[in-house]
C-alpha cells in the first residue's frame, strides 16, 4: 500500500466554515500585495493555504506520534501506536495473544484501544502482508487537485467566505473585490464634487475609474491601484452615482442623469401581485406557444439556443420599451458582480445603429427600446430577436422584417366611454409576428387614458372577463385560447400568465374545453 493522500474528504469542503486564521492570513496577504482581489481568487489563496497547513498537521502527527503500525512489527502491551490505514489515530495496546489461520505462519494478536475509544484487533509479527510495503508520505504523496476541489465545491466555498468576510469591519468590497479598509486612501468630498461634474459634462456617463482619475487631484506617490480601488468605494457609498459596469469592468454614471424608468420600474410594467396556486396551472402554462417570456412569471422561460433568442413582445413592454427577462435570457446581456442597474449598447442586427441599453436586474427587464419599436414599426406581438454583440458590453438586437403586406389583425379599439372593444381589420404589416400575441394599437393616447382608468379602480377578474367576452366575437364558435386572453389583458393591466389562468379555472364565465381553449358564458354579474 503506497503513503495515504490527504485527508482532506468531500465532507470536509461541504461543511467548510472559514476560521479565524483563515480571516488573518487573507487580511495579510491583501495587506502585504497591495492588490484587491475578488472572492474567486480569495478562495484559491485560503484552499492553498488551508492544503498547506493540513500537510504540515499530517507531518507532524507522523514525526509526533510515536511507532508507525506495520504487520511485521511486534510490539508490547502499553506501547503507543500509530494507524495510518485510520487518519493517523492514535492507540495503546492493551493485550497480545496469539493469532491462529492454518493458512498462514504463527503471528499475533495484539488488542488496541484507539484515541476514539473504539477497541480494534489488529495483527502482528506477519511477513506477508500488503501494509508492510507502505511508505511515509512525501509532498507529492500529499497532493491535492484545487481544480476539481474548486469544480465541484467552489460555489459553496465562495458562499462561505463571502458571508464571513461580509461582516468583517476590517475589509471593504466594491465590485466583487475586496481590501483592507486601512489601507485605503483618503477621497474627501471635493473629489466627489468634481467627480460629480465631470459625469454631468459626459451626459451623466457612463465614465471609467481612470477616467476619473486623470482629471482629479489625486496624491501622484501612492499605488494607482490602492488610489483606484478607495476612489471606487467613496463614490459606491455616495448616492449620487451608480456604478454601471459589467462584471470586470466598473463604470460610473449619474444617477439623477439615468433614465427615470432604470430607477423605477415603468408604469406598465408594474405588477401588484396576487396569491395564486402556481403548480395547479403548471400543465396549462407548459402549453403555452411561441416565444413567451414573462418577467413576472420563472415559469414562462422558452427552450433557447446558445447563439440566440426570440421573445414575442407583450403590449406593456412594447410601451415601455423594454424587454423582459427570464433565467436563460440573462447570458445575452452584460451582468455585474453587485451594480442592480448595468447600463451597456445595443448594436442594431440591420443597420448596424449603436444606442444605449440598460440592464435593470432587481425588476428583471432591459431598457432602452420604445423609439426603437416605433422605429422599426413593431407591433404587440412582433417578434424580436437578440444576438451577443461581437465586442463585449455590446447586444445585437433586430426585428424580423418582412415586405410589408396588408393582413387580417386583432386591432384594439377605445370606445367613446373607454370600453375596449376588439375588432378584426386590415393593416399594413411589416415584421413577422406571434399570431396569438399580436395586437395593432388604434389610438395610443386613448388606451394610456384606459390603461390608467383600469390601474386601480377595476379588478383584474372583471377585466379578463370583459376582454375574453370581446375576443369571444371574433371566434365563430366563441372559443378564446388562454394565450390570446393573456396578451389581451394586458394591453389594460400588467399580470402573469399564470393568474390569468387561474381566474378563469376558478369562474362559472369561463367553460374550460381542453388544452388551452375556453368557451365564453355570458352571466350576469352576481352570478360570475
Amino acid at each position: 500500500m503506497n503513503g495515504r493522500k490527504l485527508g482532506l474528504k468531500e465532507q470536509y469542503w461541504r461543511e467548510f466554515q472559514i476560521q479565524e486564521e483563515d480571516l488573518e492570513f487573507v487580511y495579510n496577504h491583501l495587506l502585504e500585495t497591495e492588490i484587491p482581489l475578488t472572492t474567486e481568487e480569495l478562495v484559491r489563496l485560503i484552499l492553498a493555504e488551508r492544503i498547506r497547513r493540513e500537510k504540515e498537521n499530517l507531518k507532524r502527527k507522523q514525526a509526533d506520534a510515536g511507532a508507525i503500525y506495520y504487520p511485521k512489527e511486534v510490539y508490547s502491551v502499553g506501547q503507543v501506536i500509530q494507524f495510518p490505514a485510520l487518519n493517523w489515530q492514535k492507540g495503546k495496546v492493551l493485550q497480545v495473544r496469539p493469532g491462529y489461520n492454518p493458512d498462514l505462519p504463527p503471528f499475533q494478536i495484539m488488542e488496541v484501544e484507539l484515541e476514539s475509544g473504539e477497541v480494534k484487533s489488529f495483527a502482528m509479527g506477519l511477513d506477508a502482508h500488503a501494509l508492510n510495503e507502505m511508505t511515509l508520505q512525501s509532498d507529492e504523496d500529499l497532493s491535492v487537485d484545487e481544480n476539481t476541489i474548486l469544480s465541484q465545491y467552489g460555489s459553496v466555498l465562495q458562499r462561505r467566505i463571502e458571508e464571513q468576510l461580509s461582516s468583517n469591519p476590517d475589509l471593504v468590497r466594491i465590485a466583487g473585490r475586496w481590501f483592507p479598509r486601512a489601507l485605503l486612501v483618503d477621497i474627501h468630498v471635493g473629489h466627489l464634487n468634481l467627480a460629480e461634474a465631470i459625469l454631468e459634462m459626459e451626459g451623466g456617463g457612463p465614465l471609467s475609474t481612470r477616467a476619473l482619475m486623470e482629471q482629479l487631484d489625486l496624491p501622484k506617490d501612492v499605488n494607482a491601484k490602492l488610489i483606484e480601488f478607495s476612489l471606487n468605494l467613496a463614490l459606491q457609498e455616495d448616492e449620487r452615482f451608480d456604478e454601471v459596469g459589467p462584471a470586470g469592468k466598473i463604470l460610473w454614471f449619474l444617477k439623477r442623469l439615468e433614465p427615470a424608468e432604470v430607477q423605477t420600474p415603468p408604469a406598465f410594467l408594474q405588477y401588484f401581485p396576487q396569491p395564486y396556486d402556481e403548480q395547479r396551472v403548471l400543465p396549462l402554462l407548459e402549453q403555452f406557444e411561441g416565444s413567451v417570456v414573462d418577467e413576472i412569471d420563472p415559469q414562462i422561460c422558452p427552450k433557447i439556443g446558445e447563439d440566440e433568442a426570440t421573445i414575442a413582445l407583450l403590449y406593456p413592454h412594447f410601451r415601455s420599451g423594454t424587454l423582459p427577462l427570464c433565467d436563460v435570457f440573462y447570458r445575452f446581456f452584460p451582468t455585474a458582480y453587485e451594480s442592480p442597474r448595468v447600463q451597456f449598447t445595443f448594436v442594431d442586427g440591420h443597420s448596424g445603429e449603436k444606442f444605449s441599453g440598460w440592464v435593470v436586474r432587481p425588476h428583471r427587464y432591459v431598457y432602452g427600446l420604445r423609439d426603437w419599436y416605433l422605429k422599426n414599426e413593431c407591433i404587440p406581438g412582433a417578434l424580436i430577436t437578440i444576438q451577443k454583440g461581437v465586442e463585449p458590453g455590446e447586444v445585437i438586437i433586430r426585428a424580423n422584417r418582412k415586405r410589408p403586406t396588408r393582413e387580417w389583425m386583432r386591432t384594439v379599439l377605445v370606445g367613446s366611454d373607454g370600453g375596449i372593444v376588439f375588432a378584426m381589420q386590415k393593416h399594413n404589416v411589416s415584421t413577422l409576428f406571434d399570431e396569438r400575441m399580436a395586437l395593432v394599437i388604434n389610438d395610443q393616447n386613448a388606451l394610456d387614458q384606459v390603461w390608467q382608468n383600469a390601474k386601480h379602480r377595476t379588478s383584474l377578474a372583471h377585466v379578463t372577463r370583459n376582454m375574453m367576452r370581446e375576443l369571444a366575437k371574433l371566434s365563430p364558435q366563441g372559443h378564446v385560447h388562454a394565450q390570446e386572453l393573456y396578451a389581451a389583458v394586458n394591453v389594460v393591466k400588467r399580470v402573469p400568465p399564470g393568474l390569468v389562468l387561474t381566474i378563469l379555472l376558478d369562474n362559472r364565465w369561463a367553460t374550460h374545453l381542453g388544452d388551452l381553449y375556453f368557451r365564453f358564458v355570458e352571466i350576469s354579474e352576481n352570478e360570475g
